[in-house]
């Protein structure tokens, strides 16, 4: 079967009741990546998250080439993916959450667009939250948008969701270890301000089984999160990629930023209604 060269990477930990479901999106992708690597971030379920890793892997080898990274110890996400990163050989790196699923086409589409244009460094579609109206394998239109997000646009909103992107092996940078709270947006952020071209692909190529404000996990504390995105502020501009003033008015507009999740986080339910939902971006 024709694969991508692609390297997926799914970060796990205490994984054993959703990873199935991450990987199934992978394997049944209309172009499968070449290589599909599960990063045991040191989970502690008393070995059930590697026994279902080490089941799924021995059900698909026939379909995907699949291996599985284990962690030391229990580093965070950003330490996974990098591990992932390292081990991949393929020039493009999709990485997806294992509670996350794909959308079937997701690699088809986002591939063949970075093929066609060389010169963009990331992309990434839209994610939505799935409900019974929301079917992550419903079919996608046709004709499509891409939209270049600029620096500026990137500094007051993170476009881009994790599950969704697509880079650049190549890219000189990686997810920050030991930030559990906007890793991501800082290594978006250091693309993007140091010159690269980075796109928003108008497509719901992933799917989240939770409301990213309000939800359980990493997400559902928005104080964190705020604070986490004042840090890759503060980051990008000890890296001299923006000024001081800027950053000062960046961090007040992040606050007030927070004042409005915190609302949202009140009301989180409504996320689920009306099927699916693009309130998922960093707004």
């Amino acid at each position: 079967m024709a694969a991508a060269p692609v390297s997926a990477v799914i970060p796990c930990f205490n994984c054993a009741e959703t990873i199935e479901r991450a990987v199934s999106s992978v394997v049944s992708q209309t172009l499968p990546p070449a290589e599909l690597f599960l990063v045991d971030d040191g989970s502690d379920d008393r070995g059930e998250s590697l026994r279902r890793l080490t089941t799924i892997r021995e059900r698909y080898k026939g379909s995907l080439q699949l291996e599985i990274i284990r962690m030391g110890k229990n580093s965070g996400p950003s330490a996974a993916r990098n591990a992932g990163w390292e081990a991949a050989t393929q020039p493009c790196i999709a990485f997806l959450d294992a509670d996350d699923v794909w959308h079937p086409r997701k690699i088809e589409i986002q591939h063949a667009w970075m093929e066609a244009h060389q010169d963009v460094a990331l992309t990434s579609g839209y994610p939505c939250i799935w409900t019974e109206e929301g079917d992550p394998v419903a079919p996608l239109p046709d004709r499509w948008s891409v939209r270049e997000v600029s620096k500026k646009i990137l500094l007051f909103s993170n476009r881009f969701h994790t599950s969704s992107v697509m880079l650049r092996r190549s890219l000189p940078y990686r997810f920050r270890q030991g930030m559990n709270y906007c890793e991501d947006y800082l290594l978006w952020l250091q693309i993007v301000c140091n010159g690269h071209k980075a796109c928003r692909i108008d497509l719901p190529l992933a799917f989240l089984f939770k409301p990213h404000f309000g939800g359980v996990g990493l997400s559902g504390n928005v104080w964190r999160l705020s604070k986490g995105e004042m840090k890759a502020i503060r980051t990008i501009r000890e890296e001299g990629l923006i000024g001081g003033s800027a950053r000062l008015f960046l961090t007040i507009y992040i606050f007030l930023k927070y004042i409005r999740r915190f609302v949202i986080s009140l009301f989180s339910g409504r996320l689920f209604s009306g099927g699916v939902d693009r309130s998922t971006e960093h707004v």
